[in-house]
């Protein structure tokens, strides 16, 4: 792309003095990124100039349009921002540091950051960019739809990864900002990277009915303007196609309801633009006087505008007899606002540039109200959760809108007004009616909050994904930073009950306290007992984090070898080779911290370290140190499954067994009074880790009460 087309558009709206500022930016950045290139083989700077070519066609001013062609100077040409400010002042330079993809902060890999913790660092920065000036997010985005574009040249691992962070985070947030155009296309490109088989495939379908399917929208669309124009309403109309990413939707839709791909109708859709809002509404008379309208199938989103402000009517007709047409009428000016968002606020009038209005960004304050309280894989849990959603919007009591997103719950509501209206709440009323905290709000419900006279808290149960008590990272934060404000002692020996009550049987042996504080990214062990006793982690994403860190390298064994103990496997240090075996007291397996026993006549009994007897062994010098050597065997161990007894158990326990490819040898069950029922089970496993696994996801498994190695 040369700089001229991008200078004769903008030369279209801006001034001579604005337009010669583009031009000075252009001239600054093709000195700077003078003989870079990109992975594509094009000289780098085509990249800022198609991210400036996009927000010329949004008719953005010149400040944004500068900042998007110095955009990468800072990070790839050692250009400071203060040069930038002394050339071309300060907002642009203000504009450059916030869509800058300086990522130092965020890759602190001695730290022991993760991929979503340096996202969530680089989501926070723009975010408290933008809020300062929306600008900053719309270069963001026109700068991902370019690189989304080019993506083809980077690797299939790499590729996947960009498109599907566009894909959760970058096409919501243009279509919570309104911005139709990009939302639709970074959707089709990250399906494409994310799905190509079945990306290529709708295209091909969509292809094949192309045809047939112009030439019905070209009928009903000469059909539709002579009515507009015999009722004298002057009216564009045009046909408008729906896109591969929404028909896939639709499909995955359909394939559940049992229908194919042949069912949808709606490929295409007309769009009715006329002057006046009154137009609108005398449209949708001639639209319903020339075709059937569908039942429950119209939406006044002009009365009713959506939350990202899209205003239109939409009405579902029934066309030539049987087939369905949905019709979307709108003004010119709620088209381009449709269109364009947030970025049509800029748009230039008289010289000067508009701002963006309280109403349509009232979303990013109120985020922003919290946000320095969210760190980590929380952020991006609350763009997801709480902004990048659909809405819904209920009443108080004295008829104050509140926007929640959709699903969430009367907790969630209580949070929303304030926080210590959420640590009180005993109860909700909706409509009058006594519903359950968990109760999912409907547009238009009005809510009352019940709330405990007394100093109450929240309760553990909230935190709970299960029982859909909060649905909002804003209500969960809050509830966590109650629970972390309680004294750290009272946290730390709640948490150390709860871990002997139902952790600690799960993985002795396989690694130590410290080491689980390790892997689960804590300072040391009351870390972590700190974090289980305040609700920060439950005790089933412990079990289920670490039955995957803690997975065996060695997968997918096609013979389980023979279930006897080698000697060989077994080291005595210092010593030959001597008769060894394994204590029944204990049963030992490999990974397991170890001592051998010197036996009278036979041989070394190898323990384990913390077994019992050998704490309580007063002769120690009978005590020798071994290792495990090179392990090729399976070794029988026996645990105690305790449960409540339901029809299917044995067969779920059973279930989980043989997907780890362990043998069974022997399976015992007491039944108990109180309808509880033990199960002694014995395992051939390979190791301490595979075990450990194993009672880990048995922990999971519904009405399981504890889950223990027998010989402690």
């Amino acid at each position: 792309m040369e700089v001229d087309g991008l200078i004769e558009q903008a030369s279209t709206y801006l001034p001579d003095e604005e337009v010669a500022v583009v031009k000075a930016a252009y001239e600054f950045a093709s000195r700077a990124h003078e003989g870079q290139v990109r992975k594509t083989g094009e000289p780098y700077l085509q990249h800022p100039l198609n991210t400036a070519m996009s927000l010329v066609d949004f008719h953005l001013d010149s400040e944004t349009i500068a900042a998007a062609l110095l955009h990468d100077v800072t990070e790839d040409c050692g250009i400071s921002l203060e040069e930038i400010t002394a050339r071309f002042g300060p907002q642009v330079s203000k504009l450059v540091d916030g869509v800058t993809k300086l990522n130092k902060l965020s890759r602190r890999s001695q730290t022991g950051d993760t991929k979503s913790t340096m996202q969530a660092e680089n989501l926070r920065k723009m975010l408290l960019a933008t809020a300062e000036d929306l600008r900053v997010i719309i270069i963001k985005l026109s700068d991902r739809l370019h690189n989304m574009r080019t993506l083809g040249a980077l690797p299939a691992e790499k590729r996947r990864s960009i498109a599907r962070e566009t894909l959760d985070i970058y096409a919501p947030l243009a279509h919570r900002l309104g911005v139709a155009e990009v939302k639709w296309q970074l959707e089709d490109l990250a399906f494409r990277y994310l799905e190509p088989r079945a990306y290529h495939q709708i295209a091909r379908l969509v292809a094949g009915k192309r045809a047939s399917r112009e030439s019905f929208i070209a009928e009903v669309s000469q059909e539709l303007c002579q009515a507009l124009d015999e009722a004298g309403i002057k009216a564009k109309v045009s046909g408008r196609p729906k896109h591969i990413y929404s028909i896939y939707r639709k499909m995955t839709k359909y394939d559940a309801q049992g229908k194919e791909f042949s069912d949808i109708h709606d490929l295409s859709a007309l769009r009715v633009l006329v002057d006046s809002v009154s137009d609108c509404y005398k449209a949708l008379g001639i639209v319903h006087n020339c075709w059937r309208p569908v039942p429950e199938e119209f939406d006044d989103f002009i009365a009713n505008p959506k939350s990202n402000g899209y205003q239109a009517l939409h009405t579902t007709v029934m066309c030539r007899g049987t087939t369905p047409l949905e019709i979307q009428i709108r003004t010119h000016d709620m088209h381009r606002i449709n269109e364009y968002g947030v970025a049509a606020h800029w748009l230039y009038k008289e010289g000067k540039a508009g701002r963006h209005s309280s109403e349509e960004t009232a979303w990013l304050r109120q985020f922003g109200d919290w946000r320095d309280e969210l760190e980590g894989e929380d952020l991006l849990e609350s763009m997801k959760t709480d902004v990048l959603v659909e809405r819904v919007f209920v009443y108080t009591p004295k008829g104050e809108i509140k926007e929640l997103p959709r699903g969430a719950t009367p907790l969630d509501f209580a949070f929303r007004v304030h926080t210590d209206l959420g640590y009180k709440c005993i109860g909700a009323k909706v409509n009058g009616r006594l519903e359950p905290l968990n109760y999912t709000l409907k547009n238009g419900d009005v809510v009352e909050i019940m709330a405990s006279k007394g100093n109450r808290g929240p309760s553990l149960d909230w935190l709970n994904p299960e029982a859909g008590y909060v649905k909002t990272s804003h209500a969960r934060s809050k509830v966590r930073q109650w629970f972390r404000k309680q004294e750290r002692g009272q946290s730390i020996e709640t948490g150390r009950h709860i871990w002997d009550k139902e952790l600690k049987k799960l993985f002795v042996g396989a690694v130590s306290i410290e080491e689980i504080a390790r892997l689960l990214d804590y300072g040391d062990a009351d870390d972590l007992f700190a974090a289980l006793g305040s609700g920060s982690v439950t005790a089933s994403q412990i079990a289920l984090k670490l039955s995957v860190d803690l997975e065996p390298a060695e997968e997918g064994i096609a013979v389980l070898p023979p279930r006897k103990v080698s000697p060989s496997s077994i080291n005595v240090l210092g010593v030959g080779e001597l008769l060894t075996r394994l204590a029944n007291c204990c049963h030992p397996l490999p990974g397991d911290k170890i001592i051998g026993y010197i036996t009278r006549g036979r041989g070394i009994t190898v323990h384990r370290a913390d077994c019992l007897n050998i704490i309580n062994e007063e002769d120690k010098e009978r005590l020798i140190k071994v290792e495990w050597g090179e392990v090729a065997q399976v070794y029988p161990v026996m645990i105690q499954v305790d449960a409540w007894d339901r029809v299917g158990l044995v067969r779920d326990i059973s279930a989980i067994i043989a997907e780890e490819r362990v043998n069974v040898t022997e399976l015992n069950s007491v039944g108990h009074l109180d309808d509880s029922i033990s199960l002694h089970i014995t395992l051939e496993v390979k190791s301490g880790v595979q075990l450990s696994k194993i009672m880990s996801r048995i922990y999971t498994v519904w009405n399981v009460v504890s889950v223990m190695r027998k010989g402690e």
